[in-house]
């Protein structure tokens, strides 16, 4: 292996200000090993606590052997999971591989001849941690490059929380190496703190694991009611709130929405018709023009889908008030509760002028659909009156790869969107 090779070059060739101690080796690397047992989530990927270890070892080892220590350190680790049955066996040669980051600072430390820690030679532990990083962020790049073919771009953003955990954790083990200069195993002082890191990662794993299951209990339950509302009426329950959740989620990136508000996005768009199953089916299939007594009870169907999400609960009583608010207007003469502007949640503003849109271009039992640009068009028409002016903004940007491919048409004068698709 090219690392083994490299790190025995390390202790042949470059020159050590300490001897090497076997007991200390020892326990630093099965302290490291441990380490490596201790996962927890940062930012979109996970990391372990080994730099406080791993800091020790440059300063307590003698600096040019700590790349193969840290090597024997990840191997220990993996194969200890290996024998527990929680890792393949393949996962011995990536966890190796692993240990390149230990290459830069060894290299920075032995050349500016800073092999004692010493606080006052702060630019050189700088340097030494941004060559770590570098050495990092090179391999990581590759071997994730190479294996799934994900850009060095993505793989910075993921190493970012790493790298702000390893900072941080860097001066624990500098005090720890600073210690044992002056008290042989002293660094032994500071492996409650991977203990402590150990009892908060599982707590918290456990809580991303059961937050995950509770969100595909409530995502279950959104399609199940889905499902229910279109076994009572086949167009608003089938391909209408499709084609709603769909078109609301591009919008909502275009928005650059973060991940909750669109996960709440996707929800509503999907329920924002729930209440419609407490409708009588003679007004949602009715084919011609609604009475004043039908538009009143039409128009329960936001409150109504509250009440049935509020009884589910949780996430998905968050998701009520959106349903609640999918009808509201941007000047405030929407219903049931007549919010305006930044009064009406943001999910239920991207999603008004989608579901418009969709209720436009597909037929309904009372019209035939109409053509992407004149929908377009009339969506145009209400910006700043039914709709809030960025998201429609964001839906002609969403839309205007299918409008190029639109044959040109005529001008069509069409009703007003008060009769049209958002209100039924």
């Amino acid at each position: 292996m090219l690392l083994v090779g490299v790190a025995g070059t390390f202790v042949v060739v470059l020159p050590a200000t300490r001897s090497f101690d076997p007991a200390v080796a020892t326990l630093l690397v099965v302290a490291y090993a441990l380490c490596t047992q201790v996962r927890f989530h940062a930012g979109a990927g996970e990391t372990m606590p080994v730099q406080i270890v791993f800091v020790t070892m440059l300063f307590v080892l003698p600096t040019p052997a700590v790349p193969l220590a840290v090597v024997a350190a990840e191997l220990a680790g993996t194969g200890s999971a290996v024998l527990r049955r929680h890792a393949h066996p393949d996962r011995l040669l990536a966890s190796a591989a692993n240990s390149w980051f230990s290459i830069g600072p060894v290299a920075v430390l032995v050349v500016a001849g800073a092999q004692a820690p010493d606080t006052a030679r702060w630019p050189v532990l700088i340097g030494a941690l941004a060559a770590q990083f570098a050495c990092d962020l090179a391999c990581s790049s590759l071997m994730t490059r190479l294996a799934h073919g994900v850009s060095p771009r993505v793989q910075l953003r993921v190493l970012g929380w790493v790298w702000l955990v390893d900072a941080l954790l860097a001066p624990l083990g500098l005090v720890a190496a600073l210690a044992t200069v002056h008290h042989p195993y002293a660094f032994l002082l500071g492996l409650p703190l991977p203990a402590l890191l150990a009892v908060f990662a599982r707590e918290r794993n456990e809580r991303i694991q059961h937050a995950v299951e509770l969100s595909t209990t409530y995502r279950g339950t959104a399609l199940l009611l889905s499902d229910l509302l279109e076994r009572a009426d086949a167009y608003t329950g089938g391909d209408h709130t499709h084609g709603v959740v769909e078109l609301s989620l591009l919008v909502a990136d275009e928005l650059g929405l973060p991940p909750r508000a669109r996960r709440r996005v996707e929800l509503a768009a999907l329920l924002h018709d729930v209440g419609k199953i407490a409708i009588p089916s003679g007004i949602i299939t009715k084919p011609g023009p609604l009475s004043d007594e039908e538009w009143a009870i039409m128009r329960t169907h936001t409150i109504e889908g509250q009440r049935m999400l509020d009884r589910v609960g949780g996430a998905l009583a968050e998701v009520g008030q959106i349903v609640r608010a999918s009808h509201e207007r941007f000047d405030g003469r929407g219903y049931p509760d007549g919010l305006a502007g930044k009064e009406i949640p943001r999910e239920a503003a991207v999603i008004a002028p989608c579901d418009a849109y969709d209720a436009m271009t597909t037929d309904r039992p009372y019209r035939s659909a109409r053509a992407p640009g004149a929908a377009l068009e009339e969506i145009r028409a209400e910006t700043g009156g039914q709709f809030d002016p960025r998201v429609v903004a964001a839906l002609e940007r969403v839309l205007a790869p299918l409008l190029t491919r639109e044959p040109a048409r005529p001008p069509t004068l069409v009703p007003a969107l008060s009769r049209v698709g958002a209100a039924r």
